[in-house]
């Protein structure tokens, strides 16, 4: 018996899951928030709804991981430091240079921060993490789980922009796709629920958070994925735009007098919802004003991308036998999973608007005869970075 840590360490965070492995039973989880800023946040929950909480000034992410271990053994959670046996952490992006998880050495550290060209707001901040437990952690196995490594199965045509070649051979522009872990642990689990291998299933997988991604799963891989060359591309999101001309670019950028980081800091930050309602970014506020027309106009734009590219999707592995929905608003946003659902009806695709008002479990949503199975499958990336490492821990 062992406890794992799975972490992912934001710039000023550090999201953690402790397990007992190999059950997988979940010991404590929590967060440290506002790490190098005044009145850090410091969570810890535990036992029967037990909570933990202190604010105090947190400087940087070793003090972070010696604080956390430290209230953990102060909590009888763990009686040392010696019972944690691996820590796995979420990695943004693995470029093609990591396909699965690995055990981390100095030379993955390396390449990681390599690779922070293509993700310069994420895997300097992973890198924290991973440096922290190294320091307070030297002896134990390290894992790193990246976003981009599920979707390293998808075949050239579909991960190559028509751009001049030379630009992915010399400067590997293509599609990475992100969200990765959420996409592998939701299409297993819907393998799972359907009584089926998932090497026999043709699955599309929604995670709709703040960040959206699609994935079509064929036999368990990806094979296309709406996120590209970095999480901007795709759906509409919270505050993102999400596909664009890229004519668009100049042309605003000469009309408002911005410089390129300034445009991409619009895309980013300024757009998807909140650009198109003015209100919000996030989806509970904007069913709060549904009587605005602008809130309705930018729910029908959600829904049409995803909409567009399940139907897509479908092409792509000519069939499909489920959908899946996951994440903030896929878990919880029954209106999202309706009106994406009521316009595939052609491909006999139908809800069990009952089974649809649930949340937060397991579920079949989808009526009984429809032709294709639509399921709610609460994701939990921090499981399968803990089953990773219990994989490469031997």
């Amino acid at each position: 018996m062992s406890k794992t840590i799975a972490i992912n360490a934001g710039s000023s965070s550090l999201k953690w899951q402790l397990y007992e492995m190999p059950e997988e039973t979940v010991v404590a989880k929590g967060i440290v928030e506002r790490i190098g800023l005044k009145d850090s946040i410091f969570t810890i929950k535990y036992g029967d709804d037990q909570k933990f909480e202190r604010i105090i000034d947190i400087n940087d992410h070793e003090v972070a991981v010696k604080m956390l271990l430290d209230q953990l053994i102060e909590l009888n959670i763990l009686g040392s430091y010696d019972e944690i046996t691996g820590v796995g952490h979420r990695v943004v992006h693995g470029g093609e240079d990591f396909p699965e998880s690995v055990i981390i050495t100095d030379e993955v550290m390396a390449r990681i921060q390599d690779l922070a060209e293509f993700a310069p707001l994420h895997n300097p901040a992973n890198l924290m993490g991973i440096t922290a437990f190294k320091k307070i952690l030297p002896d134990i196995i390290s894992v790193a789980v990246f976003d981009t490594s599920f979707h390293a199965t998808m075949p050239k045509h579909n991960y190559l922009y028509s751009l001049p070649i030379e630009f992915y051979n010399d400067y590997k522009v293509r599609k990475y796709g992100f969200h990765g872990t959420s996409h592998r642990y939701v299409s297993e689990r819907a393998a799972a629920m359907l009584g089926k291998p998932v090497e026999e299933l043709k699955i599309i997988t929604c995670h709709l958070g703040n960040g959206a991604s699609i994935t079509a799963v064929d036999g368990g891989k990806s094979v296309d994925t709406s996120m590209g060359f970095t999480p901007l591309a795709g759906v509409t999101m919270g505050t993102r735009s999400g596909d664009i001309d890229p004519a668009v670019l100049p042309y605003l950028m000469d009309k408002l007098d911005l410089n390129i980081d300034q445009m991409v800091d619009v895309l980013n930050k300024k757009s998807g919802l909140l650009g198109l309602t003015g209100i919000s970014s996030d989806m509970r506020d904007l069913e709060a004003n549904y009587d605005k027309d602008e809130v309705k106009v930018a729910y029908d734009v959600f829904t049409d991308r995803i909409r567009k590219y399940i139907g897509g999707y479908v092409t792509t592995m000519n069939g499909v036998d489920a959908i899946v929905f996951t994440a903030g608003i896929g878990e919880n946003d029954a209106h999202v999973r309706s009106e994406v659902i009521k316009g595939m009806t052609w491909f006999g695709c139908a809800l069990d608007e009952a089974q649809n008002a649930k949340r937060g479990e397991e579920l079949v949503i989808s009526t009984e005869d429809s032709a294709v199975k639509v399921l709610l499958i609460p994701t939990d990336e921090e499981l399968m970075i803990a089953r990773d490492v219990e994989s490469l821990r031997g």
